[in-house]
């Protein structure tokens, strides 16, 4: 209750605060006057506000709020479904999917999201339909029975009656508030944060590490191509003082979902900086650096697979070597698009186009062309997604031929997000920590759990670097 009187931003995504005498539920930011305590009620989640019939407040859009930063530090049954939720495993492979992703039965993943958030599978991603309808109300001009099937919506009775319910009004009242625009699969929308955010090494990490073909910096906007399941995409994102602008065109806006999950999970912002910051402050050696530039996130992927193959590419050899490893494969195994508005050209090589590699075509060390073919042919038995197992995905990447430690603590902090990789063997977070003084750098960094992740992207920004700048 206090942190919906100081209305503090915070929270918002954490919980939501639900008033009976207005049947609406909202952020706990909120601008309007608090209710009485008597009057409110709090719940885990937005679609188990929805289930208990509040509607959401048209003025804060708690279902526009950044997600809780849960689901990103636990690695439990429940914070790997919510990841794998967010990624429309629900609404692709349903309910059964999503257990068997997990390894357990669908009843006792249902038990233990109802226990936690009140709410199962089904109406969580329910949840997550109505939002993106909500999206693409507002921003496109599409027909409701497109825009109710691009929703993942199964009727457009089902659309009807889900939007009329959640947000207090019909669709095409919904689209009269706004100024909907043409669109031919373009849509640009604002992507929410917890400040503070320091784009520095966010976006400069991804634009000096881009793949040409796949990735670049364009007009201030980092920009790469998509690989979605009914289709591919182009993103462009840019960072802004309070939200992250998107641009995404779509060859199926049945995809608009998973596109918004993946690139929130790119930049790190459903991450709490504030937690982060206050445990990394305790540290007087690392104080300073995090007092200069609060608010660093960990840059992460959209594809798991992409990043793996990257990371062996890029093993013992500088960035530019790295890009143009990558370059080659995509030039010669990447699917080519289409690009109207910058220059990206191919989408990069998934696991069935690398398996026709011919390692001769490598210009690399025989050692290191036998570690990338034995990681394509693991990648069918490999989880490297957003719901993985850490632990067990750790375990089987260490079983693989040439994978140390820096290329599995790698992978599992951009393309498995664990919040605490730590890669204490990386040459820039050596000579960060030896620059302020730390001799036992394992035994220091036990005080920087479980947040070891976001120490390394303060140790890497000591150092002058290009991942550590926005381009000019």
């Amino acid at each position: 209750m206090r942190a919906v009187q100081s209305k503090d931003a915070r929270f918002d995504g954490w919980f939501f605060g639900a008033v009976l005498t207005t049947g609406i539920y909202c952020r706990p930011s909120c601008p309007v006057v608090p209710p009485k305590p008597e009057n409110m009620r709090f719940y885990p989640s937005a679609a188990a506000a929805q289930q208990a019939g509040f509607r959401a407040c048209k003025r804060c859009r708690p279902d526009a709020s950044p997600g809780s930063p849960e689901w990103n530090v636990r690695a439990d049954l429940v914070a790997r479904a919510m990841r794998l939720i967010a990624d429309g495993v629900v609404d692709r492979d349903g309910v059964p999917g999503l257990a068997s992703r997990l390894g357990y039965s669908v009843r006792q993943v249902e038990r233990q999201l109802i226990a936690e958030l009140g709410a199962g599978p089904l109406a969580l991603a329910r949840s997550q339909r109505a939002q993106t309808a909500r999206l693409l109300i507002e921003t496109t001009t599409l027909p409701m029975s497109d825009l109710a099937l691009a929703a993942g919506f199964s009727s457009i009775r089902t659309f009807n009656d889900t939007v009329r319910e959640v947000f207090a009004l019909s669709p095409t009242e919904l689209r009269r508030r706004t100024k909907a625009h043409a669109t031919t699969g373009t849509i640009a929308l604002r992507l929410p944060f917890r400040a503070p955010l320091c784009p520095d090494n966010l976006f400069g990490h991804l634009a000096a590490t881009g793949v040409p073909g796949v990735e670049e910096w364009r007009d201030g906007a980092y920009r790469r191509t998509l690989r979605l399941p009914h289709g591919h995409g182009v993103v462009a994102l840019r960072p802004l003082p309070d939200h992250i602008g998107c641009q995404l065109t779509l060859t199926d806006l049945r995809d608009l979902s998973m596109a918004i999950s993946r690139c929130r999970w790119l930049l790190d912002l459903d991450a709490d900086p504030v937690a982060v910051d206050e445990l990394l402050s305790r540290d007087p050696l690392l104080a300073p650096l995090v007092a200069k530039e609060p608010g660093r996130r960990v840059p992460r992927t959209v594809d798991g697979e992409e990043f793996a193959v990257r990371a062996v590419l890029g093993q013992q050899v500088s960035t530019a070597a790295a890009r143009t490893h990558a370059s080659r494969l995509v030039q010669a195994h990447g699917e080519p698009i289409d690009d109207p508005d910058g220059g990206l050209t191919h989408l990069f090589p998934d696991r069935e186009a690398l398996g026709d590699l011919d390692p001769e075509t490598l210009a690399m060390p025989k050692s290191r062309r036998r570690t990338l073919l034995g990681l394509i042919e693991a990648m069918g038995d490999l989880d490297l997604g957003a719901g993985a197992d850490w632990d067990r995905t750790r375990a089987a990447l260490t079983e693989l031929p040439g994978f140390g430690p820096w290329t599995v603590e790698t992978i599992a902090m951009r393309a498995l997000g664990d919040p605490d990789a730590f890669i204490p063997n990386d040459l820039g977070v050596k000579l960060a920590a030896k620059a302020l003084g730390i001799e036992k750098l394992n035994e220091h960094a036990a005080r920087w759990r479980p947040w070891r992740a976001y120490a390394v992207q303060h140790l890497w920004a000591t150092g002058d670097h290009p991942i550590n700048y926005l381009p000019a």
